[in-house]
């Protein structure tokens, strides 16, 4: 039987968990990391008819200009500056520009309208590379309710999958509340931590209706509506 403890300042109790002392900094990183993440993801969705538009060359996003914008949208988020001295965070925005970087033939091409450069494939190329910034302290995921995965890369393990079944679709769980927890991964000790995301107007395009209808990036519409459970971001720090 898998042993969880209640760390404190000062004692520890066999059989339960609190990581309000032991885990309070990295149950903060997470979800700074988490909100960070969340932010650069939602700069492309906003400008998603501007990347596929095909009268339009240079688009005016680069990657300075995408982490400026993540910023801002990250400070209305956490009432709060990025902190660009702390790794975690000034991973994921080297992640950003990177991948900014990498993409402006592809979004700058004259004459094409859909590039394929959508939020969730920016997201995955961003967990990609900030997780490999970051040497094994800490990975970061973009994933989903298992029925609404399309990249096989973002399939929820274990861990994810129960948070989501048996915490996010809960009846009368909180929207909008992070699940985190102290666990081990592949033996060695991590603190977890989940944060459900929810369509907004701006993914309906493709996850809402009709149902089964092919959207503009070849996938099946899953008859979303606003607001419906539509995935999670997950971080893993490692102790």
């Amino acid at each position: 039987m898998k042993k969880i403890y209640l760390y404190t300042a000062s004692i520890c109790i066999s059989g339960l968990f609190c990581f309000s002392a032991a885990y309070a900094g990295e149950e903060d990183t997470a979800k700074e990391m988490a909100a960070l993440f969340s932010s650069g993801r939602a700069v492309i969705s906003d400008n998603q008819d501007q990347i596929n538009n095909a009268d339009l060359g240079d688009k005016g996003l680069t990657g300075d200009v995408v982490v400026a914008k993540a910023k801002e949208k990250y400070k209305e988020k956490m009432g709060k500056d990025v902190d660009a001295n702390d790794p975690y965070q000034k991973a994921i925005l080297e992640a950003i520009g990177d991948v900014m970087k990498d993409a402006q033939p592809v979004i700058n091409e004259k004459g094409k309208g859909f590039k394929g450069f959508l939020p969730a494939v920016f997201a995955g190329q961003v967990a990609t590379k900030a997780s490999e910034k970051l040497s094994g302290k800490a990975v970061i995921k973009l994933t989903a309710p298992k029925e609404l995965v399309r990249n096989r890369k973002n399939r929820p393990d274990d861990w994810e999958s129960k948070a989501i079944e048996e915490t996010f679709k809960k009846a009368g769980y909180e929207k909008g509340k992070a699940f985190s927890e102290a666990t081990t991964v592949d033996g060695k000790n991590a603190f977890r931590f989940i944060q459900p995301e929810y369509y907004k107007q701006s993914c309906l395009s493709c996850h809402g209706g009709p149902k089964g209808e092919t959207d503009i990036s070849g996938g099946k519409k899953e008859g979303a509506n606003l607001d419906d459970l539509g995935g999670a971001v997950s971080v893993t720090i490692f102790k």
